[in-house]
């Protein structure tokens, strides 16, 4: 019974045996089976990262204007000298283009030009005799002046004529683009006042803005601006800093300002809304990462560094950052490979498996 009894406790610690064996191999190959973390992994060079300011808003052209006509008459769209054809909308004007004529014989015979250029001709030559005899002692001070006199009037009653006939054309101020043209049927005649055309100059545009106290301090005149268009987000233009209030909001705690924006391929449009990147600081040949690859510990921000398939966790310091990326000025060195997706299920130490 004792023989059975030794029989049987040996095979029991036998069986152990084999299960804690078993349980080893098991680990092991669970250990095995952890290192496929797959990867992605970025190596580090010097790049270049800029920090700034974010704002957004509405562009204005900083020409434009509406031109009414000041008399009635008939109403005569004319040809763009450049097409050929009726000038249309879109079409880029220059100073001096005549864009509108009007016809209305009743308003220039009562201008009565021809008459009062006439009259100037006949004071100049009053004047000069006037002058002449002066001079030789055969006419008073007053007759000369008198004849002076009426000289002027003849002078300033011309350039009114020539003011008024002026309102029949109307021309271009400025170069621009035609951006309103109301339709009005040729020959028709039009009461005064009535909209004609607008013209935009908007190879210069203007954006207004309003930012926190915080950052006046940090924003300046002539400053640099990036400006985004969502319309077109692969465009990218620049501008500057043009105006900025000095005074805060005591209701918004805010303060005001203005940047303009060279366009002159008119890539922007007139009324475009665009976000405005106010380049506060910038620093060239230093190490920048994603910013969101970093994970946030009680230790204090860390990323993963790969060693030989391995994942190591590194505590960085960071400085200058923006909305996707970030530098780090301590914890990592040039030609590191940090890991850039798969980072989340890493622990310090894991083993790791690149895929990209």
């Amino acid at each position: 019974m004792k023989s059975y009894r030794n029989s049987l406790i040996a095979l029991l610690f036998s069986g152990l045996a084999i299960v804690a064996v078993s349980s080893c191999k098991t680990q092991q190959a669970d250990t095995e089976t952890e290192v496929a973390v797959p990867i992605s992994v970025l190596d580090i060079r010097p790049s270049s990262i800029e920090e700034f300011i974010e704002t957004n808003g509405t562009v204005y052209p900083t020409r434009e204007v509406e031109l009414k006509n000041e008399m009635s008459g008939k109403y005569y769209l004319q040809n763009n000298p450049r097409t050929g054809r009726p000038w249309a909308l879109g079409d880029r004007v220059s100073a001096g283009n005549v864009i509108v004529k009007f016809e209305d014989a009743e308003y220039v015979n009562g201008i009565q030009y021809d008459s009062k250029k006439l009259s100037l001709e006949v004071s100049e030559s009053e004047y000069q005799k006037e002058k002449s005899l002066f001079d030789k002692g055969g006419a008073t001070l007053r007759e000369l002046k008198t004849s002076e006199t009426s000289l002027i009037s003849a002078k300033y009653a011309l350039a009114a004529a020539e003011l008024s006939l002026a309102k029949m054309v109307v021309k271009a101020p400025f170069d621009g683009v035609i951006v309103d043209l109301p339709f009005y049927t040729q020959g028709n005649k039009l009461a005064t006042s009535q909209s004609l055309v607008k013209i935009m100059d908007y190879r210069k545009l203007y954006m207004e803005f309003q930012l926190p106290e915080k950052n006046l301090a940090h924003i300046s005149v002539d400053q640099k601006v990036r400006i985004l268009n969502y319309a077109l987000p692969d465009d990218t233009l620049y501008g500057m800093i043009s105006q900025l209030s000095p005074a805060i909001s005591p209701d918004t705690r805010n303060f005001e300002g203005t940047l303009t924006i060279l366009n002159d391929d008119l890539r922007l449009r007139p009324g475009s809304y665009i976000k405005a990147e106010i380049i506060t600081q910038k620093k060239d040949s230093t190490i920048v990462i994603p910013k969101s690859i970093i994970v946030s510990r009680q230790r204090g921000k860390t990323v993963f560094v790969i060693d030989q398939n391995t994942a190591m966790e590194r505590v960085i310091t960071t400085g200058l950052e923006n909305p996707d990326s970030v530098e780090v000025i301590k914890g990592l060195q040039m030609n590191d490979r940090i890991v850039i997706e798969g980072f989340e299920t890493l622990g310090n130490r894991s083993k790791v498996k690149i895929v990209r």
